[in-house]
């Protein structure tokens, strides 16, 4: 059995955490692990080494631009696959993230679950 695919999702609203769980574990390809503050990223980077972060923006105590910009500093960003999925959606956040290292931006107002779960699978795949 291939190794399960490890995705942290970061995200300050229960609800939207709740709902990727459960559409990821809908398959058997993923292991998660969950933080809801950049803080919580962080450490949960270190310690559960995720191949894909799903990185919400606007969040307590670091928001994910932070949060991206001090996995770079690390070096922690050059193994992992960084998607923001965020409301922000004006074309400078979209810029800025992707200058920080984000490997992919996803507007969640715009995608459903099951497109995020298809663009994780690209996004490893490549």
């Amino acid at each position: 059995m291939p190794d399960l695919l490890k995705i942290l999702i970061v995200d300050d609203d229960p609800y939207i955490s709740e709902m990727y769980t459960t559409k990821f574990k809908s398959e058997p390809l993923f292991q998660l692990e969950l933080a809801g503050n950049g803080k919580e990223a962080l450490e949960k980077a270190a310690s559960f080494q995720p191949q894909v972060m799903l990185l919400d923006v606007i969040m307590p105590i670091f928001d994910g631009f932070e949060v991206l910009k001090k996995l770079k500093e690390s070096g922690a960003l050059g193994t992992m696959k960084v998607i923001i999925l965020s409301n922000l959606g004006q074309k400078e956040d979209i810029e800025r993230g992707l200058q920080l290292g984000a490997t992919d931006y996803i507007i969640k107002a715009h995608f459903t679950p099951s497109e995020v779960m298809e663009k994780v699978k690209q996004v490893v795949s490549k």
